[in-house]
């Protein structure tokens, strides 16, 4: 008699314990930060519309650094590419724990987040250059829908109160992740100029440094640190976005533990950065990003100019569109079976949440249209349409709540109260 083969996990199913564990801890924090990155946000919207605008943009534009190093940038430059680096360290963490013990480790586990990614940017970038070709505008701003920002979806689910499965919450967050690495791939290689070729050969060199002291398990932030400021510092003068370093670096951390370590150099650096990031490095960019003048005129061009238009459907058509299809499809070719407790309206609601595109599509915005004015009819964009995505996400979730809420409840119970919830307990479930 033929063996039978394995049965794999269904899709959006119970995680593995430890999965479970290390991914509430990143929401957790992500959560909190998202919730400060709302706070930023209001207050840059509201203080741009006061009569005290004025001393916004002072603060903003008010120039300060290094001349002799190149380094003589303006706040609001320094928070773009001086504190998102922070980030982008973070993230590159996070992309490289997703590839080392995460969903990204194999191809079969991989397939269906990574798929569900690209096509949750091919599609919104598609809308973007359908609109603005249509009307006549430019094509340079194809990236701006293409990221997720996840600290801004996880404070939404937040403020909504909601119990999302942790699986969905995962899901999300690789969803995520992927977007991250196209946005980081995509500033490397469309928004570069003026190369220094000397620059970039000594951050290069910097980076192999990095690598080597990782290689031969030097410990001391002494060594890291100022490596890390000077990569930074060649990167930026090489004429490549400097928060491409942070990626770099993050990349190079190692994610494994050996025998005598408690934690591996990738968590230790992210459990001391990712409060910073998420508390303070992120706020601050969404702060000096996020600032503007709001009247009927601004708001009407945002669905009467083809850039801002197309950013706005990228984001909240092109993108649900896109993580749906992608992610059915992929089901379909990969003969994933769905988690029997939730339904495909429940993808939907998670591809209509990820239509919340804020920090980085920021970022790409400001890099995509230089000049003021066009600038901030794409900030407007960004905003207006990760306020819809936000909106009809909201309703979408709701909706099921009830459902979540009894997944979420049997996922946390712990009856005997010993660490570790019963549903890990049971016969067939995936366990440590």
């Amino acid at each position: 008699m033929a063996a039978t083969p394995r049965e794999r996990s269904p899709f959006l199913g119970v995680l593995p314990l430890p999965e479970r564990n290390a991914v509430a801890q990143a929401l957790r924090t992500e959560t909190v930060g998202g919730l400060v990155l709302l706070a930023a946000a209001l207050v840059a919207l509201v203080w741009v519309n006061t009569p005290w605008g004025d001393t916004y943009e002072q603060i903003r534009d008010f120039h300060f650094g290094i001349p002799a190093l190149g380094l003589d940038l303006s706040v609001g430059h320094w928070t773009a590419d001086g504190l998102l680096t922070v980030f982008f360290l973070v993230a590159g963490i996070e992309l490289k724990r997703e590839l080392v013990v995460g969903e990204l480790r194999t191809p079969a586990t991989a397939a269906l987040p990574v798929i569900a990614a690209v096509c949750g940017m091919a599609v919104p970038a598609a809308f973007y250059a359908v609109t603005a070709a249509a009307g006549g505008g430019s094509l340079g701003g194809w990236a701006v829908p293409m990221a997720t920002d996840i600290a801004f979806a996880l404070a939404v689910l937040a403020v909504l109160s909601t119990h999302l499965p942790a699986a969905l919450r995962a899901f999300l967050l690789t969803l995520a992740v992927v977007d991250d690495l196209g946005g980081i791939l995509v500033i490397a290689i469309f928004f570069t100029s003026d190369l220094n070729l000397a620059a970039l050969g000594g951050a290069f060199a910097g980076l192999i440094v990095f690598y080597a002291l990782q290689r031969f398990r030097v410990r001391g932030w002494w060594w890291y640190a100022p490596l890390a400021v000077a990569i930074w510092a060649l990167m930026y003068n090489g004429g490549v976005h400097a928060t491409v370093a942070g990626v770099a670096m993050g990349l190079i951390l190692r994610t494994t533990r050996d025998k005598n370590e408690a934690a591996s150099p990738a968590e230790r650096t992210s459990h001391l950065l990712h409060p910073l990031s998420a508390g303070l490095a992120v706020p601050l960019f969404a702060l000096f990003a996020s600032g503007v003048t709001i009247t009927a005129t601004s708001l009407g061009q945002v669905f009467t100019e083809p850039e801002p238009l197309g950013v706005v459907l990228g984001l909240v058509a092109g993108k649900t569109i896109g993580i749906f299809a992608g992610t059915y499809l992929a089901a379909r070719f990969t003969r994933a079976r769905l988690n029997p407790d939730l339904a495909w309206a429940d993808v939907l609601a998670l591809a209509v949440l990820a239509g919340i595109g804020f920090t980085v599509a920021l970022l790409i915005g400001e890099l995509a249209f230089p000049s003021d004015a066009a600038a901030e009819q794409i900030k407007a964009a960004v905003l207006v349409g990760s306020l819809i995505a936000a909106a009809l996400a909201a309703l979408l979730v709701k909706r099921r709540n009830g459902i979540y809420r009894r997944l979420y409840e049997e996922e946390e119970r712990d009856a005997d109260q010993d660490g570790i919830p019963d549903i890990y307990q049971r016969a067939g479930t995936p366990g440590p």
